[in-house]
């Protein structure tokens, strides 16, 4: 394969289109933020990177806390709006009706349309030349209860999460290609997944089924 050299860059994507929410009561504020992701397992913690002339770096430096807040591709538009508008001169929640929705453990809010929030607390700050990194625990996670199986296990790849590459957004809706550690899967292994997954499969139509009659008697 054919490769061409170039100066470096920030050349990694996919990367998650998140809402980042920060400060408390009127001013609270929603940032986009695409320079996110994981940086450890336990205690969980993550990070996101902010330009130092955005309104949000400051109300982040001062309070020490922000809230992720994960998006669909059906908020794409709002996303890239809380992304380009400033929240010095925009009440963003007021311009896109989103909802503010009080938090547990942090005082800035949740975003109710939002399928999944992350509360966060800030534990150290690497300051760059173009961005600050924001290091955050995770103290409390808020999920869809309709984003959960039958056996209470979350499926954010039901939830229609929203990606960022190279200056577009995207739809995460393919199917899944495989799991971890497939690739070395035994062949029983494999045909009693497959044979789980037609099950539940089957019983989560039963159940739709089910939902869908009894909402059919209510209107009747």
């Amino acid at each position: 394969m054919s490769k061409i050299s170039m100066k470096p860059s920030a050349m990694l994507s996919p990367v998650p289109a998140v809402l980042v929410t920060c400060g408390s009561g009127e001013t609270a504020n929603i940032i986009t933020i695409a320079w996110t992701g994981i940086v450890n397992s336990q205690p969980p913690m993550t990070y996101v990177s902010v330009r130092k002339e955005r309104h949000s770096h400051h109300l982040i430096a001062e309070s020490g806390e922000f809230v992720i807040n994960l998006t669909t591709a059906d908020m794409a538009k709002t996303v890239d709006y809380c992304g380009v508008k400033s929240g010095r001169d925009t009440d963003k929640f007021a311009k896109t009706g989103l909802s503010a929705e009080p938090a547990e453990l942090v005082g800035c809010p949740l975003i109710g349309e939002c399928p999944v929030s992350l509360e966060c607390r800030v534990v150290e700050t690497k300051e760059y030349p173009s961005h600050d990194m924001f290091l955050a625990e995770i103290v409390r996670v808020h999920a869809e209860e309709d984003l959960f199986d039958e056996e209470g296990r979350i499926r954010l790849d039901q939830a229609g999460l929203l990606a960022y590459c190279h200056g577009e957004y995207f739809g995460l809706k393919r199917q899944p290609l495989g799991r971890f550690g497939y690739s070395v899967m035994k062949a029983k292994t494999r045909k009693r997944i497959n044979r789980e997954k037609m099950e539940k499969a089957q019983k989560r139509k039963k159940n739709a089924a089910g939902r869908s009659g009894r909402k059919k008697q209510r209107r009747d």
